[in-house]
């Protein structure tokens, strides 16, 4: 009888070591969403059709290219990493829709540069990454909210916030323009709201204060808001909106011959979109612009120059533009963050590398990331530069400076942040 349930316990305890064994044979993170031996798939979602999407369509594209160079080069810890993209045509709707798609029926690790301040809140109140675990890496808004790590755990913001870049401008006014008469015009929303704010830390005040629609932005609309800023006669009008929002009201000033001095936020002032959609270079030459990362024409800049190599190579004859190099540069970041996360990454320990090493990521920028265990505030600061006669963006007299400051009452200083360079062609592995 012992010597059956001797028999019986080795039996027992055959089958167990064997189970053992083929456990330990199984990639322990096969366990985590969206990552296999083999594969790490994140999600993004953001204009591809509609009014908002000149110029923002082409970041999926870009950070794809940078994938997929990783990729044909080892992967991140031998896994290539996969993008799913969703059109969510920027309604807030159609947000959580393509959202909760990416989430439960494509079953991704993450999500990745998603874009607009209504839409990243609507997903977070309504499909709630932070109560899933589903980390949400640099969100293309600059609202200053998303920094706050109570309210949005999860959530990583990349661009300096409109809070700081409003600031930024205030510092330029009152030391190079101050007596001129100051016109705004805003989105009104959120996005809105934090440059309001930013202003009126900087002590910026303006002669006539425009606010518009998000989606009603049209040829109409801005001849609208070219006549009371004419009614108000002031010197400066701002641009503080979307690329479309700038198009419009640049396009319609042309045809108007309406030139007042232009100072343009760097959400709605990349050239290359700008001009491709039909603005003049004369219209934009002399304009006032900021920019957190390097001039993408300067080919000197390590990173302009290598980002544009690989996107030259992915997407023949599409021009390299802000909109391509900021989606580089988050693809570029997130493996990083990827590889750092372990050989067997998972949710906790991606958002782990951000909270604690984040702001060591080799990037493009020109200012620090500012990442801690306590604030997910991203960049925090930009270049000033003019538009050249060919309409593209320098740096004034050839040299970056950049300022940095924060999103609540701190100075606007100049910058003494040396980047990194480059790791050997850009690979992290």
């Amino acid at each position: 009888m012992k010597a059956m349930n001797r028999r019986k316990l080795f039996s027992v305890s055959a089958v167990l070591a064997a189970a053992s064994l083929v456990a330990t044979a199984i990639p322990a993170n096969a366990a985590e969403v969206g990552v296999t031996a083999s594969e790490i798939k994140l999600g993004m979602t953001l204009p591809m059709t509609g009014t908002a999407s000149l110029g923002y369509n082409k970041i999926p594209g870009a950070a794809k290219a940078y994938f997929d160079y990783l990729n044909a080069n080892g992967g991140v810890n031998g896994r290539k990493i996969t993008l799913i993209v969703k059109d969510d045509q920027y309604v807030p709707t159609q947000a959580v829709t393509k959202t909760n798609e990416l989430i439960l029926k494509d079953k991704v690790m993450a999500l990745l540069a998603p874009l607009g301040t209504a839409n990243v809140k609507a997903v977070a109140s309504s499909v709630n990454p932070a109560k899933r675990g589903v980390p949400v890496l640099f969100v293309n808004t600059g609202f200053s909210g998303f920094a706050d790590v109570k309210k949005y755990p999860t959530t990583y913001s990349i661009l300096p916030s409109y809070i700081m870049e409003a600031k930024i401008m205030g510092k330029y006014i009152a030391e190079n323009l101050s007596g001129k008469k100051v016109g705004l015009l805003y989105q009104d929303d959120d996005f809105g709201s934090d440059a309001l704010a930013g202003f009126k830390a900087a002590g910026t005040n303006f002669t006539v204060k425009v606010p518009y629609a998000s989606g009603s932005q049209s040829a109409a609309t801005a001849a609208g808001w070219i006549t009371k800023f004419k009614a108000a006669e002031v010197d400066v009008v701002i641009l503080f909106g979307v690329t479309s929002a700038s198009l419009y009201m640049l396009a319609t000033a042309a045809a108007l011959k309406y030139s007042p001095q232009w100072m343009i936020d760097s959400v709605g002032g990349d050239s290359t979109t700008l001009k491709l959609a039909g603005v003049p270079a004369g219209v934009l030459y002399n304009a006032i612009g900021f920019s957190p990362v390097p001039a993408t024409t300067d080919l000197t800049d390590e990173y302009v120059k290598l980002f544009s190599d690989i996107y030259a190579k992915a997407v023949p004859g599409s021009a390299f533009d802000l909109n391509v190099l900021l989606g580089m540069n988050s693809a570029f970041m997130t493996a990083q963050a990827l590889k750092a996360a372990g050989q067997n990454p998972t949710r906790k320990s991606l958002m782990a590398v951000l909270n604690t090493k984040g702001s060591t990521l080799f990037n493009s920028a020109l200012s620090p990331v500012g990442y801690t265990g306590t604030s997910h505030v991203g960049l925090t600061g930009e270049w000033v530069g003019k538009y050249s006669p060919t309409g593209d963006l320098l740096p004034i007299g050839g040299i970056y400076t950049t300022y940095t400051t924060d999103s609540g009452a701190g100075a606007v200083v100049k910058s003494t942040y040396k980047r990194p360079a480059m790791p050997a062609k850009g690979l992290t592995n």
